[in-house]
């Protein structure tokens, strides 16, 4: 199964992490280092699962999340945040942000895989739906 996953955290030590465990299981992966960079990495290109730190400068990744979620070019993209918050607050924040998953750092690779692998298999599907209806309005 081979998809694109981006990864975005502030932290390259972070990055690299996720980005090793990714490329173990074959995925491709692109990285961001801030929200900007990675709505942009979305707009710009074909994103099958993003992994979104929720913590960074600037704009954290629950403004990230929402500006995904309101463009419709980038709403289908699943979003799992990556966090070091374990507050249910946060996880309830997160989820109201668009988030389609929430994993509290430090990740299990187990679940980690899981959960992306779930989500490229979903998003495969719904990119076939969404295909069929609009040549179907054509």
């Amino acid at each position: 199964m081979t998809a694109r996953i981006l990864v975005v955290d502030d932290i390259p030590a972070n990055v690299r992490l996720l980005e090793v465990r990714l490329l173990a299981e074959y995925f491709e992966v692109l990285t961001a280092t801030n929200g900007p960079d990675a709505i942009e990495t979305c707009e710009n290109g074909k994103v099958d699962v993003v992994l979104l730190d929720v913590m960074m400068p600037d704009m954290d990744g629950f403004e990230v999340c929402r500006r995904l979620r309101s463009d419709p070019a980038t709403s289908h993209i699943p979003v799992v945040m990556i966090t070091a918050l374990d507050q249910v607050s946060d996880r309830v924040r997160g989820l109201e942000a668009g988030a389609d998953d929430f994993l509290t750092k430090p990740v299990n690779d187990l679940q980690l895989m899981t959960r992306v692998k779930s989500l490229v298999r979903l998003k495969s599907l719904t990119d076939e739906l969404r295909l069929r209806a609009s040549t179907t309005r054509n």
